[in-house]
């Protein structure tokens, strides 16, 4: 049979020396880069004091805008729901009624919308999909929660509060 490459290597098949018997060459080689990782210094961070630098690309739990007037940017359009390869998100569209110009930019809003962050993998293909920059992954790190349904975020607590109403108050 013809060799298909040149990569080929003939094994060593000797038998071993005593001192590769006795395994003490090995063992003095792994007590030697064991002693040499204990004076190394520690990358371990004491988390309530120290905080970790993140990356500058970490992509954390996911926000849903409003404009410069304080109108929700969301349109429905549903393309962050289709773009989610782990079919996270659900929405559901309603139609504006006449006296609510202020709170939505156009005549369909998302009257649903919820991400299920147990289900979200933080591709960030949700916010490549969304063409009017409603949705956008922050800096912030999922919280811990005891309960299955403390994860699935709604639209309350997605979006961002409003300015105008903190204003008022």
């Amino acid at each position: 049979m013809q060799k298909l490459t040149n990569k080929a290597v003939q094994i060593n098949r000797s038998p071993m020396t005593l001192g590769e018997r006795v395994y003490l060459p090995s063992i003095a080689k792994g007590l030697s880069i064991t002693l040499g990782h204990i004076f190394k210094k520690s990358v371990t961070t004491s988390y309530p004091e120290e905080k970790r630098p993140f990356s500058p690309v970490f992509r954390g739990l996911h926000i849903l805008n409003r404009d410069e007037v304080g109108a929700e940017r969301c349109t429905a359009c549903g393309l962050c729901a289709l773009a989610c390869p782990a079919e996270a998100i659900t929405m559901e569209a309603a139609e504006r009624k006449p006296g609510e110009e202020h709170l939505y930019r156009e005549e369909k809003y998302a009257a649903r919308y919820e991400i299920n962050m147990l289900r979200c993998i933080f591709c960030g293909y949700c916010e490549e999909a969304c063409p009017k920059d409603a949705v956008y992954l922050s800096e912030t790190i999922m919280p811990a929660s005891y309960t299955r349904q403390s994860f699935i975020y709604k639209k309350e607590d997605l979006l961002i509060p409003n300015p105008k109403t903190k204003e008022s108050k």
